[in-house]
């Protein structure tokens, strides 16, 4: 049964309900790419590659937080510098987050799985963290509801490999309205001392 959610179940429900939500949102998907356009600049989309499921890359899609301001020698300035008001203000909302909608639409993501991380990690988990990839990244996860940003890489992957272990449609309907007060009480967005998580750097099991 939890082998069919997986693989059927929770694919059907992922492209009914991002392309009903890409219809429905497409207004407010205009006006914010019109919003960041004018007050962070060009592209309004911010892409990047990341893994998915089994390491596969693909490109994400969100829109962008941060200007692409330099210094005199023209360095690109610390993410601290470049996250304007505008920028927090998309983050504390997860506003910045809905374009990932087409993803999911695409099938590279979920709504609910470990959240995607940067390609350079692949290398630096441990064999038990690297089992967050046997199912395709979410939109938000386990660890997003117990905590997001604001607790340590150690515990963030332990939320994602015990999903992985217990997913089924009751916690993903779970976690999707935790998500949901989490977001409105805008609760773990950054780490003490970042802008949003600070690098994962291997040494952590």
């Amino acid at each position: 049964m939890k082998a069919f959610y997986g693989k059927i179940v929770k694919r059907i429900f992922d492209l009914l309900f991002s392309g009903l939500a890409l219809l429905c949102l497409s207004p407010l998907l205009l006006i914010l790419s019109l919003l960041v356009h004018a007050k962070l600049g060009s592209p309004a989309i911010f892409r990047q590659e990341r893994p998915g499921k089994k390491g596969k890359i693909f490109t994400i899609y969100k829109f962008r937080t941060m200007t692409d301001a330099h210094d005199a020698e023209g360095n690109l300035l610390s993410d601290e510098v470049r996250l304007t008001a505008f920028g927090k203000m998309l983050r504390k909302t997860s506003l910045d987050e809905l374009p990932e909608l087409y993803n999911i639409f695409k099938g590279d993501m979920s709504f609910v799985g470990p959240r995607p991380l940067l390609v350079q990690y692949l290398s630096r988990y441990s064999k038990e963290q690297a089992r967050r990839h046997e199912v395709k990244p979410g939109l938000t996860g386990w660890a997003q509801v117990n905590g997001r940003n604001a607790i340590s890489w150690t515990q963030k992957f332990k939320y994602d490999v015990w999903y992985v272990d217990h997913i089924s449609m009751a916690l993903d309907i779970k976690i999707f309205f935790q998500t949901i007060v989490g977001v409105v009480k805008r609760e773990g967005i950054s780490a003490d001392g970042a802008a949003t998580m600070p690098e994962f750097m291997g040494d952590e099991s």
